[in-house]
């Protein structure tokens, strides 16, 4: 459960933004959104082997191009 308590002499439009700011960082909006819709576990699993193949090959990438210096 994300909380803001008022600062001293804080307007309520400082407060919401940090209010939202901490609902981010926290991932509360990701995570409603993920839990919004069933996904099956294949689904589910798929999805995460080809986000992590991606990310490998966004890594292969990003060390192939770099220069020695």
């Amino acid at each position: 459960m994300t909380e803001v308590r008022p600062e001293y002499n804080e307007s309520f439009e400082g407060m919401l933004k940090r209010f939202n700011r901490k609902v981010q960082l926290d991932g509360v909006i990701r995570e409603a959104r993920r839990r919004a819709r069933f996904e099956k576990p294949l689904t589910r699993r798929k999805r995460k082997e080809t986000a992590t193949r991606r990310a490998a090959i966004k890594a292969a990438r990003r060390t192939a191009t770099r220069r020695p210096v």
